[in-house]
């Protein structure tokens, strides 16, 4: 998709109803932001994820997904992260959430994060080969991981932009409520719901063919037990790594 149309212009409708922040995703973010008093969120979206105990000051590039903000949230800088208007260290902290991968140019974006932050920089993102070892991606949609070689940049990438950073993994609970791609590693069903699909960038840049063949072969495993026989085990756990990894980095 072309740099001036933002992929959630093209997924955006709906997506606040399916994407809603999960608490404890939210608290680990929280902690990782310290004490900082101003934030800015950068890909911020539909509003998902900033805290409501500090002076935010949000930037997403879609139209789309900024009518999607709640009622109370605060406005939104149309802007992207390659090219802050901001002033340098204007934050106290930075977090940019699951969009570092619609990034055209990720050194120059985290780049940016540095020169307008004077303390934590928090990146919340997947890990390709995580991502590939589990069920969906190995057995179902390896074209997800496919496109993703070209946008998804690798943890040891953005920590190294970040001047150096600390890495964590992020257990995804059983019963998410943000239901981003990683969030389908105990509910296969949602593989089967367009409405759930849409809500993914993964998906909704697939070929619609393929998304077709993916779902086919699913809902076939799901119909006569090869799924559970191969990973029904999955339904028994309370969180499971799936890729979610949590850099935190500092400013300039």
């Amino acid at each position: 998709m072309p740099a001036e149309q933002p992929i959630y212009d093209a997924i955006g409708p709906g997506y606040a109803s399916r994407r809603r922040p999960d608490a404890r995703i939210a608290r680990e973010l929280t902690n990782a932001l310290g004490d900082s008093a101003t934030l800015l969120n950068v890909g911020a979206g539909a509003g998902s994820y900033e805290p409501s105990d500090r002076t935010v000051v949000a930037v997403e590039p879609s139209p789309v997904m900024i009518e999607q903000r709640p009622p109370g949230a605060v406005p939104a800088v149309i802007a992207r992260a390659e090219r802050l208007p901001f002033v340098d260290r204007a934050f106290d902290a930075s977090m940019a959430v699951l969009t570092v991968h619609h990034w055209s140019d990720l050194d120059q974006g985290l780049a940016e994060l540095r020169r307008v932050t004077r303390g934590p920089i928090v990146v919340l993102t997947s890990d390709l080969e995580a991502l590939r070892r589990w069920w969906l991606i190995d057995e179902y949609a390896p074209e997800i991981a496919d496109d993703l070689v070209h946008t998804l940049p690798s943890v040891a990438r953005i920590a190294a932009g970040l001047g150096g950073a600390e890495v964590r993994p992020i257990p995804v609970p059983a019963d998410c409520s943000d239901a981003f791609l990683m969030a389908f590693w105990n509910r296969p069903e949602l593989v089967l719901d367009p409405a759930a699909r849409a809500a993914t960038s993964g998906f909704a840049q697939l070929p619609t063919a393929v998304e077709e063949r993916i779902v086919s072969k699913l809902a076939t495993d799901l119909a006569n037990g090869t799924w559970d026989r191969r990973h029904g085990h999955l339904r028994r756990l309370s969180a499971f790594d799936a890729g979610l990894r949590l850099i935190r980095g500092a400013g300039d």
